[in-house]
């Protein structure tokens, strides 16, 4: 089999940078995308892309696409809005939709010609916990809710085709995003903990493989789903 080459968007950190080494192991030819340089050596083709720019996105890609076949596309960038719902600002809203729904909308819409022609294709769209409901998250939790919605649309359309489409919804993890909002032994830490079953906060490299799995060729019969990696965060409380 052909090496497959992935492009990963939010690749310089996080979940992104974890899933670039996971699969750079398993002989995937990783292409990371971001607006901040990787935190350390990375394991594949690195450029800057601000997915803001709708021009340099499209020109960026177009590039990319000459020199190499996108087999797969993890649409990763996330940009973690905070708000207060009676003062949201309608500008605030569309730059969370523009950021998170159709920068991932136009990258899917650029590599899925390639991957018809070839018949197959995988695409993964991260979205996040928040989705099961949250406060002073609204323009956050929209703009993932309409890049769910895309998911399922662009699976239901492309199902015969040789190409997936499916979403990874992680919880709380250890990144520095994280950890400045929520420092070790504060408020908002504890508040977090307490709603998660499994009681700690969960790491890149543990939902990286999720990632994985619907980019291989074993989830093949596997399109339009959601898979939540959020310690049972999910699922509600745990009780006893």
């Amino acid at each position: 089999m052909k090496q497959r080459t992935v492009l990963i968007t939010g690749a310089s950190k996080g979940l992104g940078f974890a899933a670039a080494h996971r699969l750079a192991k398993k002989d995937y030819f990783v292409v990371g995308w971001s607006r901040s340089k990787p935190e350390s050596d990375f394991p594949g083709e690195w450029t800057s892309c601000d997915l803001a720019d709708r021009r340099a996105v499209d020109q960026q890609l177009q590039d990319l696409l000459r020199r190499r076949e996108v087999d797969c596309l993890v649409n990763n960038a996330a940009w973690p809005f905070a708000d207060t719902f009676g003062e949201i600002d309608l500008d605030t809203m569309n730059q969370a939709l523009d950021f998170h729904a159709r920068s991932a909308l136009q990258l899917m819409q650029g590599v899925i010609g390639g991957m018809r022609a070839r018949k197959h294709g995988r695409i993964v769209n991260i979205l996040t916990t928040i989705l099961k409901g949250a406060t002073n998250r609204t323009c956050y939790r929209a703009s993932k809710a309409a890049l769910q919605s895309i998911t399922v649309s662009a699976a239901l359309e492309l199902a015969n085709t040789g190409i997936t489409v499916n979403a990874v919804a992680p919880g709380a993890m250890a990144t520095d995003t994280f950890s400045n909002a929520n420092p070790p032994g504060s408020p908002g830490e504890a508040k977090l903990l307490g709603m998660i079953p499994m009681e700690r906060i969960g790491r890149p490299e543990e939902v990286a493989p999720a990632i994985d799995f619907f980019l291989s060729e074993d989830s093949g019969y596997i399109t339009g789903q959601t898979l939540f990696a959020d310690g049972g965060m999910s699922c509600g409380r745990r009780l006893i």
